[in-house]
């Protein structure tokens, strides 16, 4: 899921440097008590070693197209989301996908040709600067054990995207994918709000595989994060009425979710 500094930045990301203990050798690090870039992001990436944690607050969904990527759903439309403040504070206590955790730092591939994966940060995101707080980045020249703990959350996450791309693709193989669609029906309203553009697990073709398929899907751990999946879709309608409470429903009763 690494992506390399280019004008085509992944989701979050204005611009992307790499850590360099000469360049900003007397940077820090500090946390942010908000997070704004969240605020008109209704979906984020989510890896599939999350869907346990993640299924209990936010509907998994796979983006549309031919390589489908998971999500959590904080708002069903475009620009909404219902887990933050305008000011991008979460409004409770939820599981945070790493893909967020992650931010400003990534990996990435300083050139197109190269197979070594670089720390890189988003010096616009406001976290990383010349501050007096904060963790050090470097000491004595050296990577400081703040770095070096960003630097092996950066790999576990390239390794999950790994595993991800590896779950997606038996899903497809499994043809176990299908265009998704799910209908609200808000009290006196006199049409459902349909929400498409997204792809989910088939239940029907799911209870048609055959044993052997079965069999594997639940030996290599993949079944377990179906069934999450598919419990997960049952929050839908609770993002929806936390809309509806804060007015953040479109006038329009079709509308894309992902």
């Amino acid at each position: 899921m690494a992506t390399a500094p280019a004008n085509n930045l992944p989701l979050f990301y204005k611009d992307l440097v790499p850590l360099s203990s000469i360049d900003h050798a007397d940077f820090h690090a500090r946390a942010l008590d908000t997070a704004d870039f969240l605020v008109s992001q209704h979906a984020v990436p989510l890896t599939s070693d999350e869907f346990v944690s993640a299924c209990r607050f936010y509907p998994i969904v796979f983006s549309a197209g031919e390589n489908p990527v998971p999500l959590a759903l904080m708002g069903l439309n475009e620009g909404v989301n219902t887990f933050v403040d305008d000011e991008g504070k979460l409004k409770n206590p939820v599981y945070v996908p790493a893909y967020i955790r992650r931010y400003p730092f990534m990996l990435a591939r300083l050139s197109p040709n190269s197979e070594e994966l670089s720390l890189c940060f988003d010096p616009t995101a406001g976290a990383i600067g010349k501050f007096e707080e904060g963790d050090a980045l470097f000491v004595d020249g050296k990577p400081s054990e703040a770095v070096n703990q960003v630097l092996e959350f950066c790999q576990q996450f390239e390794e999950a995207g790994q595993r991800t791309g590896f779950f997606v693709d038996e899903l497809k193989k499994a043809d176990l994918l299908m265009e998704g669609e799910v209908a609200i029906q808000p009290e006196g309203s006199e049409q459902p709000y349909v929400y498409r553009g997204f792809q989910m697990v088939d239940e029907n073709k799911l209870r048609e595989l055959r044993g052997d398929v079965l069999r594997k899907m639940m030996q290599n751990g993949m079944l377990p994060l179906i069934f999450a999946h598919l419990f997960s879709l049952q929050l839908m309608r609770e993002v929806f009425a936390e809309q509806v409470k804060t007015g953040k429903v479109p006038l329009v009763t079709e509308a894309p979710t992902a």
